[in-house]
């Protein structure tokens, strides 16, 4: 495992557009329904079993194989309902390659693959291996929702911090789960959904003034 290489890609400062973007939670709490530490807990917790699941997957597959990054795609935009994520996840996708061309050779690939699939193709070119590609997008997940609730509510981010630790151990999991499966037909990689963050997406997408692009 190259885990210096891995800290470029998992970090926040990555040149990628990640800060732009909520992962949802912007919505979610103009909607009311998460309001302190302990709701973004229980968010962060909802979301890495399901949308973070499928993008840990879906980054494992394309760092394992990466010339099949076109199919991978299809299938992450038929398991994307929400017209709004799946342009966010396209425009982080594209930002996230751009970075990475900057760094490593990368294959060639579409202009704007969905963010994960950029994720893993990043992840190959680096050298790194599927667990890490689902390390790197289980952590995403959860670090950037995290950054944007420090924003959004005002939080400490020493709690909020003290709170990504805690969920270490639950991104590990949702990674090593995902990196079983790097090798599974696209229609056998997992698809489970969150039908708010969906229906939360196509409002926030009609806000005038907002403080994130997702």
């Amino acid at each position: 495992m190259g885990l210096s290489t891995l800290l470029v890609l998992a970090d926040g400062r990555l040149p990628a557009g990640g800060h732009a973007h909520s992962g949802g939670l912007e919505a979610q709490v103009a909607a009311g329904r998460v309001r302190d530490l302990d709701d973004v807990a229980g968010f962060l917790t909802g979301k890495l079993a399901t949308s973070g699941l499928v993008a840990a997957a879906f980054a494992a597959a394309a760092c394992h194989r990466p010339a099949e990054w076109a199919a991978l795609d299809d299938g992450l935009d038929a398991r994307t309902p929400s017209p709004a994520l799946r342009k966010a996840s396209r425009a982080q996708g594209r930002a996230l390659l751009r970075a990475g061309r900057a760094m490593w050779p990368l294959p060639p690939t579409g202009p704007s693959p969905h963010q994960p699939v950029a994720l893993g193709i990043l992840a190959h070119a680096a050298g790194l291996g599927p667990q890490e590609a689902a390390v790197a997008a289980a952590h995403g997940t959860v670090a950037g929702v995290a950054s944007a609730a420090v924003r959004l509510l005002g939080l400490d981010p020493y709690a909020t911090h003290a709170l990504i630790a805690r969920l270490a151990p639950e991104c590990d999991l949702i990674a090593a789960d995902a990196a079983r499966r790097a090798g599974d037909p696209v229609d056998d990689l997992p698809a489970t959904g969150a039908p708010l963050l969906d229906i939360g997406a196509e409002h926030h997408a009609t806000w005038e003034v907002r403080l994130f692009a997702s």
